[in-house]
């Protein structure tokens, strides 16, 4: 529209400068100007309602252009109004499942950190024993007190109360860590824990062959001092067994002696002091209960055999009263066969009474007594018939 009126407006100011240079010449030519001039209006106004005509059908073109785009800028502000609502809901959805996906997986994250906090507390109580075990095992006297406490709690678990003694002394004068009391033979039996942990770490932790052999001679040399002191102080002839146990609380010392420091272990046998460890100090314990069980037994065999006499006397009067209940039975079963038999002749005897026909009296005495020669009827003596 701006462009149509830009090119009026040029027009026009043709026209007026064609009109004024007509009007100079006009001036100058007279009658011909003055025809000029009016075929010059003419034409200026047939060009104005060209130019009219012109700008009333780019107007209405416009106008139509304006309401197609009008039309087309609704439908597409709709269709993306659309777009938009169903973007929205999608993004609204996957908000929705994202948040909900996020807050489950913070819930089992929650309760997978609270599981691996409640180990790490574990880990740390853990840590802290181990730190005080080590502690423990680091001095002697605690580390004594360790294999006896192991000790104990081997033996109570197996053992009655009466079938043992800790820190029990002995006719010498020592002072044994248990003394498993079994009866003659073999006798009361000492138990003493020991713990070589220093030869043992210094074994382990030998980086070559020649240390390593030191380390292992050193352990069995501990190990076979611990060996000595036991058969002197703890083996007391007409007092205890002729043997004694030597506690190892280690399974590790005890398979590393048995593997490869069998001179230690058979100088051991010669002593006769037996190295133990906590599993195989459960099997003699519970070879030692059965020791016991068997005593108690053999203590028990003369009450056993007078409770045994006397439940032979019982048996004798039980079966002396089921002999008299079976004659009582007998008696009973005679006098139920002579009811019987009294019972029928009553039965038959009533049937021929039946059989009788009633006549004159003297004709019904005569066959009276005539059944009674045929019957052969004998008085009835006593209840039995």
């Amino acid at each position: 529209m701006d462009a149509l009126m830009i090119v009026l407006v040029l027009a026009a100011v043709i026209v007026a400068a064609v009109a004024v240079v007509m009007t100079v010449r006009g001036n100058a030519g007279g009658n011909q100007t003055g025809e000029a001039l009016e075929r010059l209006s003419a034409s200026q106004g047939e060009l104005v309602g060209r130019l009219s005509q012109l700008s009333e059908s780019q107007a209405a073109q416009q106008a139509r252009l304006a309401e197609v785009m009008q039309s087309q800028e609704r439908e597409i502000a709709k269709k993306l109004e659309e777009r938009l609502a169903e973007v929205s809901r999608k993004v609204g959805e996957s908000l929705e499942k994202t948040t909900t996906k996020n807050e489950t997986t913070m819930t089992d994250l929650k309760t997978r950190l609270a599981v691996i906090d409640a180990a790490q507390k574990n880990i740390t109580e853990l840590s802290t024993q181990v730190v005080n075990l080590q502690d423990i095992l680091s001095n002697k006297q605690a580390r004594g007190a360790f294999g006896e406490i192991q000790l104990e709690d081997l033996v109570r678990a197996a053992l009655p109360p009466n079938a043992y003694a800790f820190q029990a002394t002995i006719g010498n004068g020592k002072r044994v860590d248990c003394l498993l009391t079994l009866p003659n033979p073999p006798g009361a039996i000492a138990v003493d824990a020991k713990f070589p942990l220093e030869s043992y770490r210094n074994l382990r932790n030998a980086n070559s062959d020649a240390e390593r052999e030191i380390a292992r001679r050193a352990l069995g040399a501990d190990v076979l001092k611990h060996v000595k002191d036991i058969a002197e102080k703890y083996i007391v002839p007409g007092e205890t067994a002729e043997s004694a146990l030597m506690f190892l609380p280690s399974e590790a010392i005890y398979a590393e002696l048995h593997a490869n420091m069998q001179s230690v272990i058979e100088q051991s046998y010669r002593r006769r002091v037996w190295i133990v460890s906590p599993t195989t100090l459960m099997a003699t314990l519970n070879t030692v209960r059965a020791v016991l069980k068997d005593a108690a037994m053999r203590e028990q065999a003369h009450v056993i055999q007078a409770e045994v006499g006397s439940l032979l006397d019982d048996v004798d009067r039980l079966a002396k009263r089921v002999g008299n209940l079976e004659t009582h039975f007998q008696h009973a079963n005679k006098d139920i066969r002579e009811i019987h038999i009294s019972t029928e002749k009553i039965q038959r005897r009533g049937e021929r009474i039946k059989e009788i026909e009633v006549g004159d009296d003297g004709e019904a005495a005569v066959e009276a007594e005539d059944l009674v020669a045929k019957l052969d009827v004998v008085p009835e003596r006593g209840a039995a018939e």
